[in-house]
C-alpha cells in the first residue's frame, strides 16, 4: 500500500468496515501501474445493512431542521477546504489527475456543498388562493425518500459531492456506489460529513459488482429515486431497472461536446483558451470540447495554433507540479484512444498531431488532434472522453448547427462569436442542455446541469438539482364554520 493512500473500507450504518473476508479488487495508481490498495466489496448482508441503514436514516434525518442540515453541510465544506491538498492528492494517485486541477476540484466540491446547504433553507412552498371562502390551499415540498448514487471516476470529488449533498440538503438519505477506480476521495467525503455530525445511516458508501449493486439498490422498496453519471448504454440500463419500481431519476450521460468557432474571432487566441479546455483531466470529462466545428476561413490557422500548443503540453505524473495532462484512468482507455487512431488512419485522414502513447509505464498518451475528420470516421459520431480532438470545416450557421445536431448526445456544447446574431441563432438551435458562449465553464454549484436526448434525464446542481430529491405534496384544506 502506498504511504500517503488509506486502507479502503466500506460505510455502513456509520461503521467503517474492511476486507475481513470480503472479496475485492486492486485500486491502481494509472502514473505508474502500482497497486493503492485493496478494496472490499460489499456482501448481499452489507447491502442489506446499507439499505435498512438508509430507511432508518431517513426518517430521522428527514425530521431534522433544514437549519441543523445547512449546518453538517456547511461544516463539511469548510472542512473540505481545509484538507484540500489531501484530497486532491487522493485524486492524483487515484485517477492522475495534474495536483493543480485536482486541488480545484476540490474547491468546486466545497462549493456544492456550501450552495446546497443553502438552498435547502429556501425549499420553499406556496399557497395558492382558494376558491372558496374558509378553505386554504398550498403545496409544499417533502423529501422524496433513500436515494441510490452511482458516480463515475472521473470526478471523483464533484460528482458523489453534487449526489450526496442534494440529496442531504432535501433531507433525504443516500446510498452511494462511488466508483471502485477512485474510492478514496469518496470515502473522505464520508469522513468528513461523519466528522461534521452527519447521523449515522444517513450516508452509506458502498462498493462491488455494479451490475449486481444496481439491481439490488433500485430494486428495493426501500429506494425511492436514483441519481446516476456515467455512460448512455449503462444509463438507460439503470432507467429499466428504476421505471419498473416507478422510481424518480436523474441521469447525467454522455456529451460528445460540439464547438462552433465562427470567423469573426481570432483562431490563434481560441485555440490557446480551447486547448486548455479539451486537455483537461486528459479529455476525460462529460462537458470536454471534442468536435470542432470552425469556420472554413479560419480553420487551418485554428488547426496550426492547437497543434503547435498542444504538442507543447507536459504529459506526466499529476504529482509532479510541472505536468500538464496526467496519464488516461486505466488500460482500457488507451486501448479506446488507438481505436480512434486506427480509424482515422484508415482513412487517411490528418493527424497533426499526437495519435500514440507515451512511456512504457502507465496510462499515457499523447495530445491529440485529428483533424478535417468527415461524418463517417469514428471520432465524429463516439466520445472519445480520452484526449482526441476533432476539426471540421463549416460554411454557414445552419450547417453548423446540422453539425452540432447530427447525433443523440445534447449535454454541453460551446460556441465562439463576436456577433451576438451569430450567439443568438446557435442558443436558439443547438439541442443541448448547456449552451456556452465564449467560454468553457459549463456547470457551477447554483447552475442547472442536465442534458437532451441521450445525454440525460433531468439536472443536477442549482435550484433544479435539490427539486430532483423532492416531491410536491398539494393540501387543500376547508375550515369547519365557526
Amino acid at each position: 500500500m502506498a504511504m500517503d493512500y488509506p486502507e479502503l473500507r466500506l460505510f455502513i450504518g456509520g461503521r467503517w468496515i474492511g476486507l475481513d473476508g470480503r472479496r475485492g479488487e486492486p485500486v491502481y495508481n494509472p502514473a505508474t501501474g502500482n497497486v493503492l490498495a485493496e478494496l472490499p466489496h460489499a456482501t448481499e448482508a452489507d447491502l442489506d445493512e446499507a439499505l435498512a441503514s438508509a430507511a432508518a436514516g431517513f426518517d430521522r434525518w428527514r425530521r431534522t431542521s433544514p437549519v441543523e442540515r445547512a449546518r453538517v453541510l456547511q461544516q463539511t465544506s469548510a472542512r473540505m477546504l481545509e484538507r484540500r491538498d489531501q484530497i486532491a492528492a487522493l485524486i492524483t494517485l487515484e485517477l492522475g489527475k495534474p495536483i493543480a486541477e485536482a486541488k480545484a476540484e476540490v474547491e468546486q466540491a466545497a462549493g456544492i456543498f456550501n450552495w446546497n446547504a443553502e438552498e435547502g433553507r429556501r425549499a420553499y412552498g406556496r399557497v395558492i388562493p382558494p376558491r372558496t371562502q374558509g378553505a386554504m390551499q398550498f403545496a409544499v415540498r417533502e423529501p422524496l425518500g433513500p436515494i441510490a448514487a452511482f458516480a463515475s471516476w472521473n470526478a471523483p470529488a464533484i460528482t458523489p459531492s453534487r449526489k450526496i449533498s442534494g440529496a442531504l440538503a432535501a433531507g433525504c438519505s443516500v446510498i452511494i456506489k462511488a466508483s471502485e477506480e477512485t474510492p478514496a476521495t469518496a470515502l473522505a467525503i464520508a469522513a468528513l460529513l461523519q466528522e461534521s455530525g452527519l447521523p449515522d445511516g444517513v450516508l452509506n458508501v458502498v462498493f462491488g459488482n455494479p451490475a449486481e449493486i444496481s439491481a439490488k439498490l433500485i430494486g428495493s422498496p426501500i429506494i425511492r429515486g436514483i441519481t446516476f453519471t456515467g455512460s448512455t448504454s449503462v444509463g438507460k440500463q439503470l432507467a429499466s431497472l428504476a421505471v419498473q419500481g416507478m422510481k424518480r431519476m436523474t441521469l447525467e450521460l454522455g456529451g460528445h461536446a460540439p464547438v462552433v468557432i465562427f470567423q469573426d474571432v481570432d483562431p490563434e487566441a481560441v485555440a490557446l483558451s480551447a486547448v486548455t479546455a479539451k486537455y483537461r483531466n486528459a479529455g476525460q470529462v462529460c462537458t470536454s470540447p471534442t468536435r470542432f466545428y470552425v469556420h472554413r476561413s479560419i480553420h487551418d490557422r485554428f488547426v496550426a495554433r492547437f497543434t503547435e500548443l498542444a504538442r507543447a503540453i507536459k504529459v506526466g505524473n499529476g504529482l509532479d507540479p510541472a505536468t500538464k495532462m496526467g496519464p488516461l484512468a486505466n488500460a482500457r482507455r488507451l486501448e479506446a484512444m488507438d481505436r480512434f487512431l486506427d480509424d482515422a488512419r484508415s482513412r487517411q485522414i490528418a493527424i497533426p498531431v499526437g495519435g500514440k502513447r507515451i512511456g512504457g509505464e502507465g496510462c499515457f498518451y499523447s495530445p491529440t488532434l485529428i483533424a478535417n475528420v468527415d461524418e463517417e470516421c469514428l471520432v465524429s459520431n463516439v466520445e472519445p472522453f480520452g484526449p482526441i480532438a476533432a476539426t471540421t470545416a463549416f460554411d454557414t450557421a445552419e450547417d453548423a448547427i446540422r453539425l452540432c445536431n447530427r447525433l443523440p448526445f445534447g449535454l454541453a456544447s460551446y460556441v465562439m462569436t463576436n456577433d451576438m446574431r451569430n450567439a443568438g441563432a446557435m442558443i436558439d438551435g443547438i439541442e443541448a442542455g448547456n449552451v456556452i458562449v465564449n467560454h468553457w465553464q459549463a456547470s457551477l454549484p447554483e447552475t442547472p446541469f442536465g442534458g437532451y436526448k441521450d445525454s440525460g434525464v433531468g439536472s443536477e446542481g442549482g435550484v433544479e438539482g435539490l427539486q430532483a430529491f423532492q416531491n410536491i405534496k398539494y393540501v387543500s384544506e376547508h375550515r369547519p364554520p365557526s
